[in-house]
């Protein structure tokens, strides 16, 4: 995917680093996205659920929070308001972009965040938060053994994911002061929550008060095993696919008319297993589905082979254009089916060519419902050669292919 490296100006004056993940394709709506606690937005779930929604046509923004990541400013002067001001500035820069941001996701601390700062984005008419903690305040159990060094001298150091943090007694009084519950019931926006049930950082419970307190259209959807982090690249893949369909009912993602004789929109195909051959194939916003190879060839079995898909497009490519032409002539044509298998055959046995290597056959079975008469069923055979993608197969295709970054 595009994606392009920015900054913009953070509540305090700070420079803040930022990523915007853009479409291939149509930019169908754009998607703000808060990580977590003293994480950054090049964080696995960040990364991983912007790629999957951009591929959909939904560009994200992702940024690191002042004192983090790339960004500037000082950590220890920061706060949950402080980030609920970040990621109004971050709205602000996508507004004067004309890409006002209509969905906000969360997660973790950034998912409270998110639910705090919606009120203030008119743009917005989705929020999502995953693994979200009811109260901030329970971010304070990340360093409670702290909380009293920080109570009696104003500031501690802290160690939190392997990495020195400085926490002030203003950070813990802000986020103890933050009650969401008034927020999330005034929310009047559309609301997904997406939480693990066996979330060892912040509990399930913390999803089922966000979900009660809040007023519909609201949904619940469960992570089931995955980490708080999200960390599994199919667990982060599930997610965005939940939030790509998810939201489709609540913002305007209607594809733009392509002009004449324009392709067809990209085709994005993704490594989902790199121990095997697992791949992710989507199509535009709606269209997902998966591709692999043979339990017998190494792979797992859960999608079509390759010369799957390439039969199916043959298929069909026939049945459609064997309808199209039934339908202009009003035959009594009521149902159709194509069998496609595909082998290698010897040249000298390919329909009389020559040459010593191999050559792809694939063979048609096609089935035709309906009283048509001899002279029908005939026509509608001739017909089905003449299907598009019948003659892109026997024709001669030109396939360019260049590395993402070189021009």
């Amino acid at each position: 995917m595009p994606t392009e490296k920015i900054t913009f100006t953070g509540h305090d004056g700070s420079t803040l680093a930022a990523r915007l993940d853009l479409p291939e394709g149509a930019h169908l709506a754009t998607a703000l996205f808060a990580h977590c606690f003293t994480c950054g937005k090049d964080i696995h779930a960040a990364r991983r659920i912007a790629a999957r929604l951009a591929a959909m046509g939904i560009a994200v923004l992702r940024f690191d929070f002042t004192g983090l990541g790339h960004s500037g400013g000082e950590f220890e002067n920061t706060s949950f308001t402080s980030n609920v001001a970040d990621l109004g500035a971050a709205a602000r820069y996508l507004e004067g972009r004309d890409m006002a941001p209509g969905l906000l996701i969360g997660h973790s601390l950034g998912g409270a965040a998110v639910l705090r700062a919606a009120d203030s984005m008119a743009s917005v008419k989705a929020v999502v938060t995953i693994a979200a903690p009811f109260d901030p305040d329970h971010v304070t159990n990340n360093f409670a053994d702290a909380l009293q060094k920080i109570e009696v001298k104003g500031v501690a150091d802290v160690t939190l994911g392997g990495r020195p943090f400085r926490i002030t007694r203003d950070f813990v009084e802000d986020v103890r002061a933050e009650k969401l519950a008034p927020a999330i019931a005034g929310l009047h926006r559309a609301l997904l929550v997406m939480h693990a049930p066996r979330d060892m950082s912040v509990g399930i419970e913390n999803a089922t008060k966000i979900f009660l307190a809040a007023k519909h259209p609201k949904s619940f959807v469960t992570l089931d095993d995955a980490d708080h982090l999200i960390s599994r690249a199919e667990d982060a893949a599930y997610a965005a696919e939940v939030i790509g369909a998810w939201v489709g009912r609540y913002l305007d993602m209607r594809q733009p008319a392509p002009p004449p004789g324009a392709p067809e929109g990209i085709v994005r195909v993704t490594e989902v297993d790199p121990d095997g051959f697992l791949q992710d194939v989507i199509h535009g916003p709606t269209h997902h589905t998966l591709a692999d190879e043979p339990e017998s060839y190494g792979g797992s079995n859960r999608g079509m082979s390759p010369y799957g898909f390439l039969a199916a497009g043959l298929g069909a490519c026939t049945s459609m254009t064997i309808r199209m032409y039934a339908r202009r002539k009003k035959w009594p044509l009521t149902g159709i089916s194509v069998d496609v298998t595909h082998d290698k055959v010897h040249a000298q046995d390919a329909d009389g060519r020559s040459g010593p290597g191999k050559v792809d056959q694939f063979h048609r079975v096609i089935t035709l419902e309906g009283d048509l008469d001899a002279e029908q069923r005939a026509r509608l055979m001739e017909i089905a050669d003449k299907c598009p993608v019948h003659r892109t197969m026997e024709g001669s295709s030109h396939i360019t292919t260049k590395l993402r970054g070189e021009d």
